[in-house]
């Protein structure tokens, strides 16, 4: 690509963003422009699909409104999108999710990632620092008990 396109796409690109991966269940805030005004609007749903990169990157959502199943693109990198957050990890095993189009109720169900390696790994050091000082702590702060004096 071009150096000078490149250059401009880079001040365009969003540095805080959160790893969006398909399965994902994420919430868009978009700014919606009613009459003079302008609000925040979230939308919540599944990652179906990802779409490109750089700054023309997507991102598919599709979420089940009054039985109905709605799926909408955003561009990540828009203005228009205030923010993505992600509500829960989703482990999946294809690209696209597009088989969820077909599928109703409890078999859209997604299994949720437990987390990687080093996730786990990291979780596992905190528990065991915090109960080392929990252990530590205990001793000191709580006296021994004193025996009854017999006369």
């Amino acid at each position: 690509m071009n150096p000078i396109i490149q250059e401009l796409e880079a001040s365009l690109i969003k540095p805080n963003l959160p790893a969006v991966d398909i399965g994902d269940t994420v919430k868009v805030f978009v700014k919606i422009k009613e009459g003079g005004k302008e609000r925040t609007q979230g939308y919540e749903g599944v990652v179906i699909k990802r779409h490109g990169s750089g700054i023309s990157s997507t991102i598919t959502v599709r979420r089940v409104f009054q039985g109905i199943g709605i799926e909408r693109v955003f561009l990540i990198h828009s203005p228009r999108v205030e923010k993505v957050t992600v509500q829960r990890r989703g482990h999946v095993r294809r690209a696209k999710l597009y088989y969820l189009r077909q599928r109703t109720g409890k078999a859209t169900r997604i299994k949720e990632r437990v987390g990687t390696a080093k996730d786990v790994a990291a979780n596992a050091a905190a528990k065991a620092d915090k109960a080392a000082n929990a252990a530590a702590a205990a001793p000191a702060t709580s006296a021994p008990a004193a025996a009854p004096e017999t006369t």
